[in-house]
């Protein structure tokens, strides 16, 4: 321990450490001022700057991390995101009093020096030599304001960070010649100001108004003098002098601040003394931050839109330039969803299916002829608790979402609209047998489909016996006719249509080429299936999801956003016949219960076998909506459950997705003008007398197909490319004859249990 002289003076190695203490940063201040160069006074060591004029002459101020604010499409609020919480303010807006305060406390010569302070220097010099150690800095607000800037380029990057705040005579060399630039660059008052909107003030708050905020939930413009004191005192050490944790400790610091802002004329010895005397009082607003303070259920689409702003080039062209993009933040971004659909989806869902449920449900609501999303909620809430979940069940597992779910029966309609782009027509009739082997051979995109395992298919019921036209078969659901339709076109038209209307599996991959692929076999999204169903809306133009309208950039510019894109895929006649064949679903077929009373509407129930899922798809000519239930897991069975306190033997996608649809739709469009469909007539075909009565129990949405290996026995191995054709039946003598026999499910075809 270095001793003092006789007499109080300082010992040998004191007065060595204060004479070089002095030199080399007296020297650092000369050379900014006038030195050509700094490198002569040794200083070139590992770590530090080699030449003072080889640091580059410009500071690059990256721009401020700020919050992102997520709008609604009138307006509203949906959340509010950000990496680091603030809100950049200029001067005028911050309390005089915060501004006297943080110059008080931090560098009170700041309006008398210019980027350096030497008589600070020299007093911290002499200061830290007297006390063998660090006592004092030397810091101005300038060089301090340079600091700030090296931690916000690094950004979260603990490295970057640790670099940034080194203690090296390097560093400091390098913050001394910056802050010269930016003294004569910026001038005291901007300083200031971006001194005080850069600074961490603890408790997630960065820049002074996020800080007035969260301690007082008040605006920095409001701030009171021993507010202003309380914050202007935090900034030397967040954690050590946090109110909220230690309110004895930051009061401490606290009447500091004040007694100094009056011992340097900022205020009078009266407002301090007064200014002391006063408690602190906390009016603390927590962080609210991320796509969990979403409101009205709508964080899952908060997620999304992340994701979309993450995936899309649009916004940048890597995904890291986007990521960076994001986190800077600052934005304010519009986006389609609509208030009034988001509500009455929510609270649809609320009311038919409980968070605590074995079974989930999920809902998205697309805009025919936009792709707007006008909504997207589920039932288990975005969040890390019990019954909660950041899995967003609606959307592909690419934007934050699952593997997806067979649609069963949903998919009927696009095999229909496939058979009709070939010209078959809606009266087209078929066997339709309530069971038969599959087809075979038949054609696909890869070659031919053969069975070369017998595997069979029924339908749900034995009364379900053919012949059938397609206005009945798609009312009743029935899956032979549907098979032996696809057995007709090919596999390859129904997918090469599937892919023009955006239809593509959860998990990214092709699509089967089977012909059970007519069951709904393929795993989808909500949203997948709402804008496919959106296109028959739009009468045959299927337009690209979108979520956001515009963004305002931190410079108040806007910043472009993907354009609408769309696209005709069928044609009108095709569209509206689906349509029409829709509306009798939910007429007189298996979706009655989703039918609306106020406005046309048309539809499709779907289950697939096991009663893992159940879908129920429809739309109006303005609102396209898909409803799923099921377990995300694959694993419960919707048999002998109770969902949303309503027993099920058995869940149909009439009886459950159902009136989900028809409660949510109903709220989504009341007060909205009611749209007609382009009507088209689908004659009846000839009533054969012979044929058994059907049975129209309207709960039976079901088509056995081995639910869980969908594809395995379709398009692995069963494929011939030795032939042709496929199993075509122009049924010009009236019906296609296709053998029945026992059902074996055997490998599994899987999925869609139909209605």
């Amino acid at each position: 321990m270095p001793k003092s002289r006789s007499g109080g003076g300082l010992s040998g190695t004191q007065q060595a450490a204060k004479f070089l203490g002095v030199s080399v940063l007296a020297g650092a201040v000369l050379a900014g001022i006038a030195l050509p160069a700094f490198g002569a006074l040794g200083l070139a060591a590992k770590g530090t700057v080699e030449g003072f004029d080889e640091i580059p002459a410009n500071l690059k101020t990256p721009p401020l991390s700020q919050r992102t604010t997520i709008l609604d499409s009138k307006g509203g609020k949906i959340a509010t995101v950000y990496s680091r919480d603030r809100t950049v303010v200029p001067l005028t807006d911050i309390s005089p009093y915060m501004q006297k305060a943080i110059v008080a406390i931090e560098d009170s010569r700041f309006y008398e020096h210019g980027a350096i302070d030497l008589k600070g220097v020299l007093r911290a010099v002499n200061r830290n030599a007297q006390s063998g150690g660090v006592a004092q800095g030397a810091s101005t607000l300038t060089q301090q304001y340079v600091k700030n800037v090296f931690v916000e380029e690094a950004g979260d990057d603990p490295d970057k960070v640790a670099q940034a705040t080194q203690q090296t005579l390097g560093r400091k060399i390098q913050e001394l010649k910056y802050a010269i630039q930016v003294e004569e660059e910026l001038g005291k008052k901007k300083i200031l100001e971006n001194y005080l909107n850069i600074t961490f003030f603890g408790q997630q708050a960065y820049g002074i108004e996020a800080a007035a905020q969260r301690y007082f939930s008040k605006p920095a413009k409001d701030l009171t003098l021993p507010e202003a004191a309380m914050l202007a005192g935090i900034v030397q050490s967040p954690s050590r002098y946090d109110p909220v944790n230690d309110e004895e400790e930051a009061t401490k610091r606290r009447n500091t601040v004040i007694q100094r802002m009056a011992a340097v004329g900022a205020v009078s010895q009266e407002e301090a003394d007064k200014a002391k005397a006063e408690p602190i009082a906390l009016k603390v607003s927590r962080p609210k931050n991320g796509c969990i303070t979403a409101v009205s259920g709508a964080g899952f689409f908060c997620d999304y839109v992340r994701n979309v702003f993450l995936t899309d080039p649009a916004f940048g062209k890597t995904r890291e330039e986007r990521g960076k993009v994001w986190n800077q933040g600052g934005l304010t971004i519009r986006t389609t969803l609509d208030p009034q659909a988001q509500n009455s989806a929510q609270e649809s869902i609320k009311k038919h299916v409980y968070k605590s449920d074995a079974v989930a449900t999920a809902l998205t609501i697309v805009q025919p002829g936009t792709g707007k999303i006008l909504a997207m909620g589920q039932s288990r809430p975005y969040g890390f608790d019990k019954h909660e979940t950041q899995i967003n069940l609606s959307v592909d597992q690419k934007m934050g979402g699952g593997a997806g779910y067979q649609p069963g029966s949903t998919f009927k309609p696009i095999v229909a609209a496939a058979a009709l782009e070939r010209g078959i027509s809606p009266t087209q009739a078929y066997s339709s047998p309530y069971q038969m082997d599959y087809p075979s051979p038949i054609s696909t995109c890869a070659g031919n489909y053969v069975n070369t395992s017998g595997e069979k298919l029924e339908n749900e019921d034995e009364s379900e016996v053919g012949p059938y036209a397609m206005k009945e078969a798609m009312a009743k659901s029935v899956n032979t006719y549907f098979v032996q339709m696809i057995a007709q076109t090919g596999t390859c038209a129904v997918t090469e249509l599937a892919g023009k209307l955006g239809v593509n599996r959860a998990d990214g991959s092709k699509l089967g080429t089977g012909p059970a692929i007519a069951l709904g076999t393929e795993e989808m999204s909500p949203l997948t299936m709402a804008q496919a169903y959106a296109t028959f809306a739009s009468r045959g133009t299927r337009c690209e999801p979108i979520a956001i309208e515009s963004i305002t950039g931190p410079d108040k510019k806007s910043i472009p956003v993907p354009k609408k894109s769309c696209a005709r895929v069928m044609s009108e006649n095709t569209a509206d016949t689906i349509t029409a064949l829709l509306k009798g679903v939910v007429e007189d077929g298996t979706g009655q219960q989703a039918g609306l009373s106020d406005r046309p509407s048309a539809g499709k129930t779907g289950t697939t076998d096991g009663r893992y899922a159940a879908w129920f798809t429809g739309y109006t000519p303005n609102m396209a909506t898909a409803v799923w239930v099921g377990d995300p897991a694959h694993a419960k069975r919707m048999i002998d459950i109770s969902i949303g306190g309503q027993y099920h033997d058995k869940v149909y996608g009439g009886d459950t997705p159902g009136p989900i649809w028809r409660d949510a739709m109903s709220g989504a469009l009341s007060g909205r003008p009611v749209e007609q469909f382009n009507d088209i007539v689908i004659p009846d075909p000839p009533k054969n007398k012979d044929r058994d009565k059907q049975d129209d129990n309207q709960n039976d949405d079901s088509n056995d197909s081995n639910d869980q290996s969908a594809q395995g026995g379709v398009s692995a191995g069963n494929t011939s490319t030795g032939n042709n054709g496929g199993n075509e039946n122009n049924n010009s003598g009236g019906f296609g004859g296709f053998p029945g026999g026992n059902s074996n499910q055997g490998g599994g075809f899987g999925g869609g249990r139909g209605r």
